[in-house]
């Protein structure tokens, strides 16, 4: 099904890929704590107001109407 050279072309395409994620993430990680200060603040807060609104609305067609 695989051959030896797809089997290596894979090892080696899968390290460089984690290399050049590493490496991207540690260059770019001095702007992600100027651009994105406080977002997971934020995430969490409009998640709580989207599933409070779902909720909401399931209990008003459920029961209401």
């Amino acid at each position: 099904m695989f051959t030896t050279g797809r089997i290596i072309f894979a090892i080696i395409f899968i390290i460089a890929f984690i290399i050049f994620m590493v490496f991207s993430y540690r260059k770019d990680s001095k702007n992600h704590k100027a651009y994105y200060k406080n977002a997971a603040k934020k995430v969490a807060i409009y998640g709580t107001l989207a599933i409070v609104i779902f909720v909401a609305l399931r209990f008003a067609t459920a029961y209401l109407l």
